[in-house]
């Protein structure tokens, strides 16, 4: 009876494989309520991982007790997929189907679908807290209602630098701008001596480890390797300044930028969006529209342009830019 039954238990339908260019993944655990008659307990375990853009996806186990009637559960396995939901605060929209078997008293499959949205807040860079409110309905026995719950999830990216474009012909090598040069810029574009001295130091400390290659979480130190946002913290804390670590929250240091070619300073922190959602990847504009950055082929000088052959790629993905010193 119980071996029948588990083989006939999972008439499923999953919403598809997760693509390998996602931004990040993790492991969530959820308690809610599902407010039925009677009420249930619903506790869940999923994987979950960005599909495209603001689109997301998660492949989850689920038990649910009805209130009352500890001898009989319900086990199953479903999918689902969110919008605006991912290792970013905010609202986000939830819905997936899902199925299983029922233990106990009764021999029964069920099925089932839910939708509804919820706010996820990330107090830290790999843990995230959300609270949702979904409609929920389940086929047999009928536990159709309102659930609301919690939702812890860790989460880490993938790995890996943002693609690039695949270059028939190799991109122009452009020397690195020199520090006299630099100050020049700044004193012109209103620097004080002092800032536009620093702001020479950051932007020579980055030119320094061109040619190093790309390594996730790399920060310069025995591997000798940067990832983005680890390229853009060393060459500032070559100065004593402190930024965050990860490129989103580097997105909100310091002050907003106009994204405008002829606003931006040598220094200036530029954030790309490689996939149309939040900030991917940061990198250091040290004028004459090129910026320093680390990404597939390692610490490289890239052309921020719209006419540009090599620099349209990066222009069509730029999104904005944060000035650190005044």
């Amino acid at each position: 009876m119980i071996g029948s039954r588990r083989r006939a238990a999972w008439p499923l339908v999953l919403l598809g494989a997760f693509p390998g260019q996602a931004d990040a993944q993790g492991v969530a655990f959820q308690a809610s309520r599902l407010v039925a008659s009677p009420d249930a307990s619903v506790y869940s375990l999923s994987y979950t991982h960005r599909l495209l853009g603001p689109l997301g996806g998660a492949l989850y186990g689920t038990r649910l007790t009805p209130r009352g009637d500890y001898r009989r559960a319900l086990w199953g396995l479903g999918g689902e997929v969110t919008v605006f939901e991912g290792g970013e605060p905010g609202i986000y929209l939830i819905g997936g189907v899902e199925g299983g078997f029922t233990t106990g008293d009764s021999d029964v499959l069920w099925s089932g679908w839910t939708a509804g949205a919820g706010f996820e807040a990330v107090p830290l860079d790999f843990l995230s807290l959300a609270f949702e409110g979904r409609y929920h309905t389940i086929s047999a026995p009928d536990l159709s209602g309102l659930q609301l719950g919690a939702r812890f999830r860790v989460f880490w990216s993938t790995g890996g630098p943002p693609p690039q474009p695949a270059y028939t012909v190799a991109p122009p090598e452009e020397p690195p701008p020199d520090a006299p040069a630099v100050e020049s810029a700044l004193t012109a574009a209103g620097a004080s001596g002092a800032t536009a001295e620093r702001l020479s130091a950051v932007v020579e400390a980055a030119t320094a480890a061109m040619g190093r290659p790309y390594v996730w979480g790399g920060r310069g130190g025995a591997d000798g390797g940067f990832d983005c946002s680890g390229l853009i913290q060393h060459a500032y804390g070559t100065q004593g300044i402190a930024l965050p670590r990860v490129s989103r929250d580097q997105a909100r240091a310091g002050a907003k930028v106009e994204k405008d070619l002829d606003a931006l300073r040598p220094g200036d922190i530029l954030t790309f969006s490689t996939r149309g959602g939040p900030v991917t990847h940061v990198g250091l504009y040290v004028g004459e529209g090129r910026f320093i950055h680390s990404a597939s082929q390692g610490v490289q000088m890239s052309e921020l342009s719209p006419d540009d052959v090599y620099g349209r790629w990066w222009w069509r993905r730029w999104v904005g830019a944060r000035r650190i010193l005044e």
